[in-house]
This record gives C-alpha cells, structure tokens and sequence, in this order.
C-alpha cells in the first residue's frame, strides 16, 4: 500500500504518524510547500520572540526515520489526476497513490478594500515567512493596524505586545473571539487589551485605504468614518482553503474548500481530506483529529470525526483563562441560558429541553471536565435537582469497581 499526504501541518503530521502506526509496512509519502515543520498556532510566540523557529517545530528530530515517510520538502502540488492516481508536482513530476489524504490548509484571504490593491505594506498572518517580516515591520513601524479579532488576530496582537508594540484592532464583528465568545465574555478580553494599550474597532468595517506615491499605506478609513493612521497593514479577518489545484480533479468542493464526510472521505472512495482545507474549523485541534481519523479510515481502522470535538476551543490571551465548548450563543429564545458570576469568574450554560448546546467557562475551568461529558452524551440536566453549576460525574455516573469505566445511569 502507498500513501501520499499532501500537507506538512497538524493535519497532514498527525495523519503520517497514524497510517503508520496502523500499517508498519505501507509507503508513505509527504508532500509540502513548506520546509519545515511548525506550529502555526504559536506563530505569534515566534515573533513575541518568546519561541525561537526551532521551538516552533512539534515533531520529533528524527520525523522523517522514526516513520519510515519519504518527505518532499518544498514541494507544491499543481493537479491531481484521479483516473490515473496521481498527484502533479509544480516541475511536472507525478506522485503515484493508492490512497491521498489532502491537508493542504488555506491561505490568507485578501478582501477587495478599495486602496488596498498594489500596497507595499501588507501582509497576511499565515506562516513563518510572514513572521520573519513582521519581525522587522516591529522595528520601524508604529502605527500597525491588525484587522481581524478572531483566533489569529488575537495571537497577532499578542506577539506585537511581547515586543512591546501596540496595535490597532479593527473587526466588523461586534466583539472579539466572537465565534468562540458572548458579549460578557469578550469584555473581560476588551478591558485587559485596552489597559495594555490597544486601540480597539468593532462593529466597524475598513471603507478604503490611502496610499502614498510611492504605494505605501498611509491611512485606514472605517465605515464609522474613524480614521487611523497606518504603516502597516495585517490582514488576519478570514482565510480561503488550498483548493486551487484541486479544480479539475471532480472532487466535490464548497464555497469554502473540499468537502468531506465524518471519517474523511471525500466522493473519491481512495481520498480523503482534514484540516483547514475544507474551510469549516480552523482549529489546531479540530485539524489534528481530523488528519488522526482521516488516516485511521485509510487504513482500515473506523474512526469517525464528532461534532462535539469540532467546536470546543480553549484560549488563554494575557493570564485570562477561557474554554468556549458548542454554541455559547443560542440563536434564538428557545434554548435556556444559565449564568454564574463571581469575582473574575465568568461560567455559561446554554440549554435546550435539557440538553446542553453550549457552555463557557472563563477565570476557572475546573468544570469543563463534567461539562465536555455533559455535551458529548447529551444527557438531560433537568435529571439533577441542583445547580447547574454543582453537577458532579456522581450525578450521572457510576462506576464498574472491575474495569473502572464510567456508565451513564438513566
């Protein structure tokens, strides 16, 4: 058996390290534009300079021999042949498969903001060339607008801090972290960023960009008609999957990347895909599962990817701790929502007909244990007669003195 992996990242590494550990004996081969490895997830610890590049990297020195994997470093893929079953490399070469797991990420996307268009200071905040720039603009610049408050965003701002630079913060979102925060969340995030300094724009789009004559971008104007000044333009506000080579191959593709099934498999029974390439959940942990049970299927062994995993983030920005799992944001006025408030302690419980859809914990995560049981095995809460908050595994569970297993007691 022959695998080909395209993609060097969480979910292209961890679906290496699985096809081999399922099959000791198969062919692996690992396709990448990339010649290292790193963790793009801590790409703002590089350039906060808390990381050094080495300290990026999240596999093993010897990778490449411990899994028996043929890596092509610095190697992009142009088309897939699925007839032939074949990938297409940039100079010509064709990989041959039996089976292709595609990881290939995404890439910043660049809205069409007027003034924008054929400036010399912007960039996205993807990989580690990126960083490396940004590393100098740190030097020079003092106006550095970052668009973008989600996920990316954040770390970018954060980075900028361990060098002692404040940012600008611009989303058109009305908070930040606002697919993984509510309101009263995110304000506790708000107060911390603005005492360290940061200029903060939500609810506001970017209208247009002024250039000089020389293709620099001098000013930011929003859509409340806020102008800021700029030397320096991040754009980190949506990202578009590494589909592009893929167009002719009759794999299915969305509006937002390729599509796939739980297990992985794409309409191709011989490929699948995982990660940020279908455009879904730009997650490192969502990835990495993904990749895990992507190859897991390739190999023969059923795994099968949950909806619950997919939405549980946590983060930590400035000492403020916060695990967001579900949807904290019920979308209408049929779900329940219970709230704890104590101190720097902020916990949430969105609910319907008893089953919980979503719940934050931000200060103390103590409780995210019971909660992601709670969640993924739906059980009914309406069961216990005590405060939401003061459920217990006792509550729901017991335990098999002989295999020391939990069982779900109705």
């Amino acid at each position: 058996m022959k695998y080909v992996v395209i993609g060097s990242s969480a979910a292209g590494v961890n679906g290496v390290r699985t096809l081999r550990k399922y099959d000791p004996s198969a062919e692996i081969v690992l396709i990448s534009k990339d010649r290292d490895i790193y963790s793009r997830c801590i790409l703002h610890a590089y350039l906060g300079g808390i990381r050094t590049k080495e300290r990026l990297c999240f596999v093993e020195p010897d990778f490449e021999t411990l899994y028996n994997v043929k890596w092509m470093k610095g190697r992009e893929a142009v088309g897939l042949n699925r007839e032939g079953k074949y990938v297409i490399l940039e100079n010509g070469d064709l990989v041959s498969y039996d089976k292709l797991l595609i990881a290939t990420g995404s890439h910043t996307f660049v809205p069409p903001i007027p003034g924008l268009k054929g400036a010399r200071n912007y960039i996205g905040f993807r990989n580690i060339d990126d960083i490396e720039e940004l590393k100098e603009v740190a030097k020079t610049c003092h106006n550095i607008v970052v668009l973008g408050s989600g996920l990316v965003g954040i770390d970018c701002m954060c980075g900028f801090l361990d060098l002692g630079v404040r940012v600008t913060l611009v989303d058109f979102a009305g908070w930040p972290l606002n697919k993984q925060l509510d309101p009263r969340a995110a304000q506790t995030y708000i107060d911390k960023f603005a005492s360290e300094g940061i200029d903060q724009h939500y609810g506001v789009g970017v209208d247009h960009l002024d250039q000089d004559e020389d293709g620099f971008i001098t000013h930011v104007y929003l859509t409340d008609g806020t102008c800021l000044p700029c030397d320096f333009f991040v754009i980190t506000a949506g990202v578009r999957s590494n589909v592009e080579f893929l167009k002719d191959s009759g794999l299915e593709l969305s509006k937002f990347g390729l599509i796939y099934d739980p297990t992985g498999k794409t309409n191709d029974p011989d490929i699948y895909g995982a990660g940020d390439v279908s455009g879904t959940s730009p997650i490192w942990p969502v990835a990495v599962k993904e990749g895990m049970i992507a190859a897991s299927n390739m190999a023969g062994v059923p795994a099968k990817m949950t909806d619950f995993f997919a939405s549980k983030s946590t983060m930590s920005f400035l000492g403020i701790h916060t695990m967001s799992l579900g949807f904290v944001n019920p979308p209408d006025d049929t779900y329940e929502v219970v709230t704890y408030e104590k101190g720097d302690v902020y916990k949430k419980i969105v609910h319907k007909d008893g089953v919980i859809t979503g719940a934050l914990l931000q200060g103390d995560l103590a409780y995210g244990g019971v909660l992601q049981q709670l969640i993924a095995r739906k059980i009914d809460v309406r069961k216990v007669k005590k405060p939401l908050f003061e459920i217990d595994y006792s509550d729901f569970f017991h335990i098999d003195s002989g295999t020391s297993q939990f069982f779900y007691e109705e």
